[in-house]
């Protein structure tokens, strides 16, 4: 059968994070969260026990590798809008033992979400091998050296301010376009400091300084951000646009979540970002299915 026209290939990248080799293009990746964060704006199962103690958060990780998940993200605080900021050594001493103890019991990768070098060399030393920085607008220099020093790969995710003020006063001209070149930018450096390119993802940060309008061009003109090179990483998972386009709440949003996905895989996403990982590896099997022309998945 001939490719359809209407639907562009992905291009193909292999990522390097320390000695994990990840192929991206003709499978989606699903990336799973898991929150260690008392206040968390999704919400998840995981959400009171996980902060509690790392025995549910191993547990959801476990069960999220079961489901379908590629690579596991562990995050130890908030970046909700408007969210507090805690110490570095709160934030150790919420994921280090959820890292630690996964370390022996997974074979995916582990990615830990923070923007703060201290907590990304303990997560490292424990044996995360991908770092998930959401201020990937203005990466920390001392946090890129880090990277490189670890051979681990890195998530540069786009963000206008930071948690606490980035939905205030969003204005853009030309939002994937200054959107792309902040991303360039921090390529750039990466780059400079010696972090190869293959060690490299991109994330155009839904929510993180939009509106619901800028999430959904943001989805709908993914195909602009092919120009950075590098794989793209979207995280729409039970976010508030969804819940303002369908009205529903962050717990009743799996569908809307499922169409984001859907959309973002057919314009070019490599992996995704989500709490649901059992419906959405479904989601992102059949859209690869469709975009290819044939499956390659035997396990569902």
């Amino acid at each position: 059968m001939g490719r359809s026209a209407n639907i562009p290939k992905r291009k193909y990248f292999t990522v390097i994070a320390a000695s994990t080799r990840l192929s991206l293009g003709q499978q989606t990746r699903i990336m799973g969260i898991v929150n260690t964060t008392p206040d968390s704006f999704s919400q998840d199962g995981c959400l009171r026990k996980c902060h509690a103690t790392p025995k549910a958060a191993i547990s959801l990780a476990q069960k999220q590798i079961r489901d379908g998940a590629d690579i596991i993200d562990i995050g130890g605080e908030s970046t909700r809008p408007g969210a507090r900021r805690i110490s570095a050594k709160e934030e150790i001493g919420r994921v280090i033992p959820v890292i630690t103890s996964l370390t022996k019991k997974i074979k995916v990768p582990i990615s830990i979400d923070t923007y703060k070098p201290i907590v990304a060399k303990a997560a490292l030393d424990a044996g995360a091998s991908i770092v998930n920085n959401i201020m990937g607008s203005k990466p920390d220099v001392n946090l890129l050296k880090m990277i490189k020093n670890y051979n681990a790969a890195v998530v540069l995710m786009h963000i206008r301010g930071t948690p606490r003020t980035m939905q205030k006063n969003i204005r853009y001209r030309d939002l994937t376009a200054e959107i792309t070149a902040s991303l360039r930018k921090s390529i750039e450096k990466c780059l400079e400091i010696g972090i190869k390119s293959d060690r490299i993802i991109i994330d155009p940060g839904i929510g993180f300084g939009k509106t619901v309008e800028h999430n959904l061009e943001i989805l709908n003109r993914l195909g602009d951000f092919k120009k950075l090179r590098r794989p793209l990483l979207i995280g729409t998972s039970r976010k508030s646009f969804i819940g303002k386009v369908l009205n529903r709440d962050v717990r009743d949003r799996l569908i809307g979540t499922a169409a984001s996905v859907c959309a973002s895989i057919l314009n070019g996403a490599h992996i995704v970002r989500v709490h649901d990982v059992k419906a959405i590896k479904e989601t992102a099997v059949m859209t690869d299915a469709i975009i290819n022309e044939h499956t390659n998945d035997r396990s569902l």
